[in-house]
């Protein structure tokens, strides 16, 4: 069989104030005429369809409108569950009877995990849950991490799991060794959102969510699809793809790509207010993608952000590299500083920095003496 997937379509997301909301029509357009072209025996989205809980307007209507033409125009099924940007309640809702049509939408963790049932494939959809949910709705008082709930989830799933099928597992989590980047929100904090690979072995092949690169996590069953657009500069040098799965009797997986290209890119330059301004700077490249631009001017500047605006409209963060360098260098002296160091311990790391060659022992002694001459001429005086 073959099918699409996809994930962390964010509707809604809002990136230093602007809407994406035209730019995620764009691509999802183009997402609706792949699913026309390559007629996949189902569509996949592993989780984050909304950027919130209580999404705008917009982003509900487009949410609507892509679902309905893939689903009832195209006639594909959809499988899909929450993410933890999503509202489980919110998406829940008429998921008992989307399933007439073929729209397998799991919003809530429940006890039933029993899979849908495709061309000869099963697939185990596995909304977002924290922990303690799942503690809660598997009654299991030994639950206390996403480690531990993914487990148990997969634990229930083997009891009923026919090995002798393609099994696809479709959930949304951080599955250790994944690339992360700024638009990601934290599962949580110290390491304790992580679940192992192993975990997944089961599977024939895993659809996750909630990683915003397709290269994020290089495992052969395992695959994150990535974002559907760019959402941080952070992901500025990504490329943005769905994954088109084909996966055979024996559960046997091929992977391919297919790229989604939107209206306007998200970008980085830096360079000279002049030269920034030269036309044949600008006039070279697409000047109306989303940017953050970074000035190598180091003296005072006038109003240089709408100067910039008048050729670049889609500025989306401006800073100066002086300003840059000059926070690095301070955040580095204060965090010296609260560590208490010996002037000696201090040029250390001051050396470090400078320079990659090793500070050795005769280069220690030297600066010792250095320091003890200095600091007995300060008490003479």
């Amino acid at each position: 069989m073959k099918f699409i997937h996809t994930a962390d379509w964010h509707l809604g997301k809002l990136v230093h104030g602007v809407y994406m909301t035209s730019e995620q029509r764009y691509v999802l357009e183009q997402f609706v005429r792949l699913v026309e072209e390559e007629k996949p025996d189902a569509v996949i989205i592993a989780g984050d369809l909304y950027d919130r809980s209580v999404p705008p307007t917009d982003a509900v209507d487009l949410l609507d409108e892509i679902l309905f033409k893939i689903n009832v125009e195209l006639e594909t099924p959809i499988i899909a569950v929450s993410g933890n940007h999503d509202s489980a309640e919110r998406l829940s809702f008429g998921s008992s009877w989307y399933r007439h049509n073929q729209f397998y939408l799991k919003g809530k963790l429940s006890k039933d995990f029993s899979p849908v049932h495709l061309n000869g494939a099963d697939f185990y959809l596995v909304p977002y849950a924290e922990p303690g949910l799942v503690r809660q709705v598997l009654e299991d008082d030994t639950i206390h991490s996403h480690q531990d709930a993914m487990k148990a989830i997969i634990g229930k799933i083997e009891e009923n799991l026919d090995p002798h099928k393609p099994n696809i597992f479709v959930g949304h989590a951080f599955v250790l060794g994944g690339k992360e980047t700024d638009s990601e929100r934290t599962l949580s904090v110290g390491g304790s959102g992580c679940v192992t690979s192993d975990l997944f072995a089961p599977f024939s092949y895993t659809a996750m969510g909630h990683l915003h690169s397709p290269d994020a996590l290089k495992h052969e069953s395992i695959r994150y699809s990535g974002s559907l657009l760019k959402y941080s500069f952070s992901e500025s040098k990504q490329r943005k793809s769905v994954s088109l799965i084909e996966v055979s009797e024996n559960g046997e997986i091929n992977i391919e790509e297919r790229v989604l290209k939107p209206e306007r890119d998200m970008r980085e330059l830096e360079g000279h207010l002049e030269e920034l301004l030269d036309p044949s700077v600008y006039e070279a490249q697409k000047s109306d993608d989303y940017l953050k631009i970074t000035l190598r001017d180091e003296g005072a500047l006038i109003d240089p952000i709408n100067k910039l605006r008048q050729v670049y409209p889609n500025i989306l963060h401006l800073e100066r590299k002086i300003d840059v360098l000059d926070m690095k260098e301070k955040q580095f002296f204060q965090s010296v500083k609260s560590e208490k160091k010996s002037e000696l311990e201090l040029f250390e790391s001051f050396y470090h920095e400078m320079t990659s060659l090793e500070f050795n022992e005769d280069k220690r002694l030297i600066l010792a003496d250095i320091i003890t001459k200095a600091q007995k001429e300060e008490a003479a005086k």
